[in-house]
């Protein structure tokens, strides 16, 4: 999973269980990684704007096809980038208390603002890995004092071979590539998601990127949630996903990362950017 290594530690005081680091296992390596990064043409067409930067993940600033911008605005991150740990499998967390910040990045990467959450609205590592936040602050607040806007979520699903850029808040990065395809099931430790997006080889995130949005470079929208890749060929453990098929089939993809598809979010917040996991065409789980 794409956390940092100080991220994952901290994860460990909590929980109590051993969390090994998404990548950069040293700060050396971490600085690498990172300086290796920053030599790749940056993509033009997508920006920083909405992206926000948590203690330790990436994140942005959401909105569905039916939000109004009175609505009080909502932040996506990863399930693994709870404040409170991981959540475990099987486990789904909805309006817990929450006074979480985030930086409130502008085109260029700058920190304009610091947000603050009033809950987690829905949170679960479970078929999927996010968590997102509800803001004491609403889209129109946003807008009028930053002069930014939030990304919109697809609310359809991807297609291979799209044009996609992740953006990185917490690194102030963006990595380019392709949607390669889908995994039917994506298995990392005791967590298995569904109908994961991977990425052609060329998005190569490293630790501090999870929860990045995943934008299709051609409508600008958010069509998947970083949150994880491969490192080191070992099948079905931390920081190691594998990919099963229908028929139960492992595969192994050393150095290829992945996302959670965030299509079928929207049907699951009504009128007033309301949770209800029992509206109609909500697919996510439940607690």
């Amino acid at each position: 999973m794409k956390k940092p290594l100080l991220a994952a530690l901290t994860t460990l005081v909590i929980t109590g269980t051993g969390v090994a680091p998404a990548a950069a296992a040293t700060a050396t390596a971490t600085a690498t990684a990172t300086a290796t990064q920053s030599t790749a043409p940056a993509i033009q067409a997508v920006d920083f704007a909405g992206t926000v930067a948590l203690s330790n993940c990436s994140g942005s600033v959401i909105r569905f096809p039916a939000s109004a911008d009175t609505d009080p605005a909502l932040v996506l991150t990863n399930g693994h980038c709870l404040e409170t740990g991981f959540p475990a499998a099987g486990q789904v967390i909805v309006d817990q208390a929450s006074s979480r910040t985030f930086g409130l990045l502008n085109a260029s990467a700058t920190q304009v603002g610091t947000l603050r959450a009033a809950k987690v609205a829905y949170a679960t590592m479970t078929d999927t890995d996010v968590t997102i936040y509800q803001l004491t602050t609403t889209y129109a607040q946003i807008s009028s004092t930053y002069g930014i806007n939030a990304l919109t979520v697809q609310d359809t699903h991807p297609t291979a071979g799209t044009a996609i850029t992740v953006v990185s808040g917490y690194w102030k990065r963006t990595y380019a590539c392709s949607i390669d395809g889908f995994a039917y099931r994506l298995k990392e430790g005791s967590w298995t998601w569904k109908d994961s997006v991977r990425y052609t080889s060329a998005c190569n995130t490293i630790g501090g990127t999870s929860g990045s949005p995943v934008v299709d470079n051609a409508t600008g929208k958010v069509v998947a949630v970083n949150n994880t890749g491969n490192e080191d060929g070992a099948s079905c453990t931390l920081n190691n996903p594998c990919e099963v098929d229908e028929a139960g089939t492992v595969t192994v993809r050393q150095g290829i990362n992945y996302a959670q598809e965030t299509y079928q979010i929207p049907a699951c917040f009504t009128t007033g950017n309301k949770l209800n996991l029992n509206a109609s065409g909500c697919t996510l789980p439940r607690p």
